[in-house]
């Protein structure tokens, strides 16, 4: 009798108009048995062929080598994941002008960084999903185009209102962008070899990370902070074009997209995570922690997060995300590590603001002053990439990076207005090499530990699982550092005032003699407001260390699975 991935194969050379010759009859084996394609995708959307797959037991192989389309396909997706990493670091040292610019509080600064945190975080899922639907091709030059619009938004706006409107429109297609490279590189490439390859976009999105502050801040300083926008359109239309070429689209049959999508589930999963966000930024910072304007949305967020849940349990099960991502705790470990990981992002944010402020440093000397952190960062993903590929085991590159990462978190806490630059450089070093190891470790993990049809899904959970932990890191960073800067200001008898427009008053230190005793305790006030944040984020780093211990080992030999949502074609 013929196996399942042959009438599979069968099946999607007839849909095409005549069958086609595939080299292996073998049913793929998962570790939870013989893999057949399940009811929601009975029309196969990937022609698999041996160039990919590498024929029998391409996935034990260690020689599986890309082809020229292949290698176009990984440098488009680069490319655009440069964009997307340059935006998310280019405002880091540009926030205090722009509030300045537009008369905004620092709320309003700190939602410009959150709205795109967010809005990237809560839509991975839902265009991961779409893309099983509509074809990856589709979801990705909309996900391009929506960020191309949102950048657009940020350039002319004249309020923070439209400001924050494009963040949010920014964040969504940065979002997907994320997600469909996660997803196609799973589509495209063996487990075994992933690490190697996808070693390129993490190069890639790292030395956006670590020219995007620097960029910004001589932007500032040389012309205008629109500029910290206007940048990215070349980008955006290469990107665009390149995707255009290089990335076909899927064989999807048109009458049966609409009927696969759970819209349902998707307005229960972005409604009650939004909201339930939004609830957990506004406490301690814009409205207090009991009022009604931070109960409400994170109760009714809370609330929606359930309903989500049941929905895709019980009413209409994984017609969304796959339920058996979560199914054992080595997979639930490995995603809180993720978590985690994005929640140690805050770093970006506040490393520069400890640097403008404390040690009054120019934008451009913050964004130059990071660069022991990011640049020791790609190495570090890179080297695991290569061992992990190799070695065909990934759990020891989890827990060296945790421990690394901490030891780095921990010498944060050492910063104040005298700490010695030697102390700071190896301070950062340290913690990208950490995060560049936990990086590339975890990525892996998430997808050994599934089972191979869900491997796609996977990629994207650890994208979305690290994006939810950024807004979640700067929004509880925010508030600690307002309360701890509040509290030492009330202690020094000066306005506590100070602490809610902590980024505008910059400017007002700036212009303050060095003789004047109130700049020196209004310093120290800062440093004790950073200080809080580092010991915070060292607990939280701690905890991911204590539950990787609950990954057990699995092997990075698995097989491709024939239906995930799209054909790349030659």
């Amino acid at each position: 009798m013929a196996s399942p991935l042959t009438l599979a194969t069968r099946a999607a050379a007839n849909h095409r108009g005549g069958p086609r010759p595939f080299t292996s009859p073998t049913t793929p084996m998962t570790p939870a048995g013989p893999y057949s394609p399940s009811p929601a995708s009975a029309v196969p959307l990937l022609r698999l062929n041996t160039a990919a797959t590498g024929g029998r037991g391409a996935e034990h192989r260690s020689d599986w080598k890309p082809e020229r389309r292949h290698w176009l396909i990984m440098i488009t997706l680069s490319f655009i994941s440069f964009v997307v990493s340059l935006d998310a670091t280019i405002l880091v040292t540009a926030l205090p002008e722009i509030s300045r610019s537009l008369y905004g509080s620092s709320a309003d600064s700190f939602w410009t960084g959150t709205s795109y945190l967010l809005t990237c975080a809560v839509f991975q899922p839902v265009i991961a999903a779409a893309s099983h639907c509509f074809g990856r091709k589709r979801q990705l030059v909309l996900s391009l185009v929506l960020f191309t619009f949102g950048t657009a938004l940020c350039a002319v706006a004249y309020n923070f209102t439209i400001m924050l409107i494009g963040r949010c429109v920014q964040g969504i297609g940065g979002g997907g962008i994320i997600a469909m490279t996660q997803v196609i590189f799973c589509d495209m490439i063996p487990l075994r070899q992933q690490p190697r390859y996808f070693s390129i976009v993490l190069a890639s999105w790292s030395i956006g990370s670590i020219i995007g502050p620097v960029v910004g801040g001589s932007l500032v300083q040389t012309s205008t902070w629109r500029w910290c926008f206007h940048i990215n359109f070349p980008f955006c239309i290469v990107g665009l074009v390149a995707t255009e070429f290089f990335i076909r689209d899927s064989d999807f049959a048109f009458e049966a997209r609409p009927r696969r999508m759970d819209w349902l589930g998707a307005l229960l999963f972005v409604g009650g995570l939004t909201s339930f966000l939004v609830g957990i930024s506004w406490g301690g910072t814009q409205y207090p922690w009991t009022s009604a304007a931070t109960l409400a949305p994170t109760i009714i967020g809370a609330l929606g997060c359930v309903a989500f849940v049941v929905w895709q349990v019980h009413i209409k099960p994984d017609s969304l995300l796959p339920m058996s991502l979560f199914g054992n705790a080595s997979a639930i470990a490995a995603f809180y590590c993720a978590l985690v990981n994005g929640f140690l992002y805050s770093a970006l944010y506040y490393v520069p603001f400890y640097l403008m402020s404390v040690r009054g440093a120019s934008p451009v000397r913050a964004g130059i002053d990071l660069f022991p952190a990011v640049c020791l960062l790609v190495p570090g993903s890179v080297i695991v990439a290569i061992l992990t590929s190799h070695l065909g085991h990934f759990r020891w590159a989890i827990w060296l990076g945790l421990v690394i990462a901490n030891v780095g978190c921990g010498l944060f806490i050492l910063f104040d207005e005298r700490t010695a630059k030697v102390v700071f450089a190896v301070a950062l070093a340290v913690f990208g090499v950490g995060n560049g190891m936990v990086l590339t470790g975890v990525n892996v993990g998430t997808q050994a530990i599934a089972k191979a049809e869900d491997r796609p899904m996977a990629a994207c959970m650890y994208g979305f699982m690290r994006s939810l932990g950024m807004p979640i890191g700067v929004a509880l960073a925010g508030a600690i550092f307002q309360n701890a800067m509040s509290s030492a200001l009330s202690e020094s008898g000066l306005p506590t005032g100070i602490a809610l427009d902590s980024e505008r008053f910059l400017f007002v230190l700036q212009a303050m003699p060095k003789e004047d005793p109130r700049k020196a305790t209004i310093l120290a006030c800062y440093s004790k407001g950073f200080r809080q944040v580092f010991i915070t984020m060292t607990v939280i780093s701690a905890t991911a260390l204590l539950a990787s211990s609950a990954i057990r080992r699995f092997k990075m030999d698995a097989v491709l699975p024939v239906t995930t949502g799209s054909r790349l074609r030659s």
